[in-house]
């Protein structure tokens, strides 16, 4: 991986809630001999909160 650039946004459109994730990523792989893979696979994982855990007792 040679590069790597990640941007959030978070839309309200309404009721509803909106994300839009921008993932640029750029890879590069060389062998003198044999093959090679360059690979731009991302995992995301979006989990929600939910209004008990975002609430901290004092």
């Amino acid at each position: 991986m040679i590069h790597q650039n990640v941007k959030t946004y978070k839309y309200r459109v309404g009721h509803n809630n909106y994300i839009v994730i921008n993932i640029y990523q750029s890879a590069s792989a060389t062998a003198e001999a044999g093959n090679v893979l360059a690979s731009n696979a991302v995992n995301v994982q979006i989990m929600k909160q939910l209004a008990k855990q975002k609430k901290r007792k004092r």
